[in-house]
């Protein structure tokens, strides 16, 4: 710093002897021909005043160098530093001065010092172009992009004292980050969480910093991250002002529209109405009869004809009679003129009148909960007791008040109602009024432009259940607004409806585009943080001077919210009473309803759950989807992730366990792209099952301060991975697919609901398990809530648990943003093994040792359940051991067939003999038998015959016999013996 000041003393010092000893033929300067500056401040803290000609070269003879004020000096608001004497004087008229600050109100084109560029912030895309995306100045204001590249606007400022920035910016749109930060020249920053801007609630919002001297560098940024295709509402900014500058020189000229009409003034002061003054003003002229001007206004403009669309009607407070008199009222400001030519109306010929006011008519009965006054007014009913418009009463004993609001009737504004008008061109308008009273329904009424905001708003304290009602984790619901609407529209008319969750913020709901029919809208609170509703009506989004669409309009017939602290009842409804009090209402028991006409609660069947917003009559009882159960406080049906299901062909029961897929688990969607480029995921989260505490699934929205998020079994985001806001990925628009659980099964449809089932053919012959969930939320492509299956299938083969895929002609997961199909494959999606999954194989007799090995069946499609039992072992006989025994077995064989054979042998010689002799003896005589002495058959021969052939004989001894020669005769010798023992010998 020391430095570079002493080298801007020195090229000053140079420029002054360069003046001195320049061509004498060069003329005298006058004041004209330069200025003063200072030199930078040295290390005392002092400078010096240095004459500068404005064209080099031109002029000779400035006034010497002399010692310039300290460097601390400043001048007060209103004062600018006169730098020929040094000292501070006043601003003239039409003139003003911040003193020691600088100030930009005016923004035709970009201020000098000012930097705006564009740069991608997707750290996945490094091909879009975002060089045009730049704040572009708009005359009273600077607009950022509204395209997905973040846009930064600079400004540097040197501060010789401590100082403040302060600016003016309407942000509506939270689907933009918006962030203002300071860094000086020590590279602080501004706190991270102070630096993010809060959205502005229905106009400009003011914001202010403190500054540290030296050098600061000023940033706004923004990124858009709209990527739905709805129109993005840019971040605006006027009105910048920055204090603690050394000084200023010169006062400003005020800006057309504005004037100041006294010395030394700060500001300008913007004109009225009907009046405009050009740049420089010191007083504000007042337009013709004929013209008109808006606030503010640096020219007038020719009033046009008046027509029908240029008033309006509404309704006085009822007096004492119970009457009220219909009023015609000019919308203001009144632009129109009632006596120029040039407009046709059907019954006058020119413009139109206003109608004259004053009829009477019959108010209207009071709303639900309130009773009609002494002066026909309308009052709440008090605490405990309830009305149908008229009178109040008392709530009988053993009963409670339905406690809410219920508009149906509107003869004047409620009180927690209020209705206002925003133009993004002139927010400095007078009006206030965007809706109007009429009875029957409450009505927009026309806008200075057809491109403003009509407003109205509905502010609550808070939401309590009824004495009656329990309270539990699972009941999502903790309050019910529901409408009844019609809107009317030439042109891209666009009602929207959207719901605060804190004080700053206001997200949207839903909205309607062109005519709508007369319908109702519900939507369900969740959240105590929900303090007010808002609804908003513009007729187009095309800014134009000229009304074209002032007959468009939306109309409100009823609007209803219950279980509002602070509320009324329009009706008592029975209840369960307490044993401490005799009037003190309190819940049935769970799993109990009460009987219609009594307080007397009443069991449900088993496995019910009692509905949430009916706990009267037996149908409050509803059963429980297959495969799921009650909780404890019977207010919804849980999965405790295990289930028996009959396989396929009636066979075996399949059992199955998903506690190890009951964690929360993520996935995304493919990628998807914006026309720029910008890449970005559908990313959703699901929580599969489980008893009371189980973890639910998350998605929330980190764009904005609010940090909306949303609970249930599965829910949607889209997320963006962007280095913005400090994180790489930027979560936006949440919202829950699924946060009842319904059911589980096989079957593919349930409760109609349907599981898309030809997006997930599979060969298996295992059935899928699917999960069916519904969505209480309700939006106006899905009437009846949304709905999601998660498709579970068994898959061995995936290695991780969390291989979830979408339908192939639906990337995004649902084909229609109502029905969300998904296919998780697991391991842990199979059934659990049992017995029949395995088989034993049993190895051969090895040295006496034989195994028993049990293995899976192939394919294995189970898990968990029982275990592979072990390999056993068990004693065996080997091979050669019943080798020696068959060996054996075959000898003893062999010698019993011998010994049979020779038997059978021996047996049949015998009869040879026998048959020998009988030949023999049948020689004498043909045909004739031996007679009975004959001496070759005795009596006793047989036994005879024994003992021979009997008589035990030594092998050798028989083998000899056998081999004797035959006699001459041609027959063996055989040895006979006789009853003595002699031998004989028979030839």
């Amino acid at each position: 710093m020391m430095r570079r000041a002493s080298h801007r003393f020195l090229h000053l010092l140079w420029l002054f002897f360069v003046q001195i000893y320049a061509s004498s033929d060069l003329p005298i300067c006058k004041e004209s021909d330069y200025h003063f500056e200072y030199t930078d401040c040295d290390v005392l803290g002092s400078r010096w005043r240095v004459a500068v000609p404005n064209k080099p070269d031109t002029c000779t003879g400035l006034p010497d160098p002399v010692k310039g004020t300290q460097c601390t000096f400043s001048c007060s608001e209103g004062e600018f530093l006169d730098m020929g004497s040094q000292e501070c004087q006043k601003c003239s008229g039409g003139t003003y001065s911040l003193g020691t600050g600088v100030a930009f109100d005016e923004w035709d084109s970009m201020p000098a010092g000012f930097i705006s560029h564009g740069m991608n912030m997707n750290i996945a895309d490094i091909y879009t172009n975002c060089s045009n995306s730049t704040w572009i100045p708009k005359g009273d204001y600077i607009a950022s992009n509204i395209d997905e590249c973040t846009s930064t606007l600079s400004y540097a400022v040197s501060l010789k004292k401590a100082g403040t920035v302060s600016f003016e910016y309407f942000y509506p749109d939270n689907t933009i980050f918006f962030e203002f930060y300071v860094q000086n020249d020590q590279c602080e920053s501004t706190d991270s969480e102070g630096r993010w801007m809060s959205t502005s609630e229905k106009d400009w919002t003011p914001h202010n910093l403190k500054l540290n001297r030296g050098n600061n560098v000023l940033y706004w940024r923004t990124t858009s991250f709209a990527l739905v295709g709805s129109a993005v509402k840019p971040v605006l900014l006027r009105n910048i002002a920055i204090s603690g500058v050394a000084y200023t020189s010169e006062c400003f000229h005020c800006k057309p529209g504005t004037y100041s009409a006294k010395p030394g003034s700060a500001h300008c002061t913007p004109c009225p109405a009907d009046s405009y003054s050009n740049k420089g003003a010191t007083v504000c002229q007042q337009c013709e009869v004929d013209k008109y001007a808006e606030a503010g206004s640096g020219s007038c403009k020719q009033r046009p004809a008046c027509t029908t669309s240029d008033y309006f009607y509404t309704h006085t407070p009822c007096d004492s009679k119970g009457q009220t008199q219909l009023m015609y009222k000019w919308i203001e400001p009144k632009i129109c003129s009632e006596i120029v030519e040039g407009a046709v109306d059907n019954s006058t010929g020119g413009a139109v009148k206003l109608p004259a006011s004053g009829q009477m008519e019959t108010c209207p009965p009071c709303n639900p909960g309130f009773s009609v006054t002494n002066t026909s007014g309308c009052e709440p009913c008090p605490h405990g007791s309830y009305s149908n418009g008229t009178a109040c009463a008392e709530c009988p004993v053993g009963t409670e008040p339905v406690v809410g609001f219920e508009y149906k009737w509107w003869n004047k504004m409620p009180d927690n109602m209020r209705s206002s008008v925003y133009s993004r061109e002139y927010s400095d308008s007078v009006r206030s009024t965007g809706w109007e009273v009429a009875g029957e329904y409450i009505y927009t009424t026309q806008g200075d432009l057809d491109s403003d905001y009509m407003m109205l708003s509905l502010t609550v304290p808070g939401y309590r259940l009824p004495h009656s009602v329990a309270k539990d984790d699972e009941r999502s619901e903790l309050s019910r607004i529901s409408f009844v609407f019609e809107t009317q529209c030439t042109a891209d008319c666009t009602l929207y409806f959207m719901a605060g969750y804190s004080e700053r913020t206001n997200d949207m709901v839903e909205h309607w585009s062109g005519t709508t029919r007369k319908q109702s809208y519900s939507y369900l609170v969740k959240s105590n943080s929900t303090v007010s509703f808002t609804w908003g009506f513009q007729r187009t989004q095309a800014y134009s001077e000229v009304r074209q669409y002032s007959g468009d309009f939306a109309k409100m017939y009823t609007v209803q919210i219950t279980n509002v602290v602070g509320g009324v009842a329009s009706q008592c409804r029975h209840c369960a009473l307490g044993s401490g009090s005799a009037s003190e209402c309190v819940p049935c028991p769970p799993g109990h309803y009460m009987v219609n006409g009594t307080g007397v609660c009443k069991s449900c069947p088993p496995n019910t759950f009692i509905r949430a917003d009916q706990t009267v009559g037996e149908a409050a009882c509803i059963h429980c989807g297959p495969n799921t159960h009650s909780n404890k406080a019977h207010s919804a049906c849980v999965s405790d992730c295990r289930l028996d299901l009959q396989s396929t062909g009636g066979g075996e029961v399949l059992q199955y366990d998903f506690t190890p897929l009951a964690n929360i688990t993520s996935f995304q969607s493919s990628p998807r792209f914006t026309s720029k480029g910008l890449r970005y995921f559908h990313q959703f989260r699901v929580g599969l099952c489980g008893e009371e505490g189980r973890e639910v699934a998350v998605c929330v929205d980190n764009v904005t301060e609010s940090r909306k998020e949303v609970r249930g079994y599965a829910c949607q985001s889209t997320v963006v991975p962007s280095e913005v806001r400090g994180q790489s990925v930027v979560s936006s628009q949440p919202f829950t697919i699924g946060d009842t659980l319904i059911g589980v099964t096989s079957d593919t449809s349930l409760d109609s609901i349907a599981s898309l089932e030809s997006s997930f053919i599979t060969k298996s012959n295992l059935p899928d398990v699917i999960f069916y969930y519904r969505s209480s939320e309700t939006t106006q492509a899905c009437k009846k809530g949304r709905t999601t299956t998660i498709r579970l299938r068994c898959d061995p083969t995936v290695t991780g648990k969390d291989q979830i895929t979408l339908p192939g002609k639906c990337s995004e997961g649902t084909c229609d943003g109502c029905s969300f199909h998904f296919l998780w494959r697991s391991p842990y999606a199979c059934p659990l093994c049992t017995e029949s999954h395995y088989r034993e194989i049993v190895s051969a007799c090895i040295q006496g040792i034989q195994r028993t090995t049990y293995v899976w069946q192939q394919p294995l499609q189970c898990t968990g359940g029982v275990s592979l039992p072990a390999q056993t072992v068990s004693a065996c006989v080997t091979l050669d051991f019943w080798l020696k025994v068959g060996v054996s077995t075959g000898t003893v064989a062999a010698v019993l067939l011998i010994s049979i054979s020779c038997y059978f042998w021996k047996r049949t010689r015998k009869l040879e003999y026998k048959y020998s002799k009988l030949m023999m003896t049948a020689g004498d005589k043909e045909c004739e038998l031996p007679a009975a002495d004959s001496c070759a058959i005795m009596e006793g021969e047989d036994a005879e015959d024994d003992l021979i052939y009997l008589t035990k004989k030594s092998f050798f001894t028989k083998i000899k016999s056998f081999s004797r020669e035959r006699s001459s005769d041609g027959f063996d010798s055989v040895p006979l013996k006789s009853s003595s023992g002699l031998e004989m010998e028979m030839s």
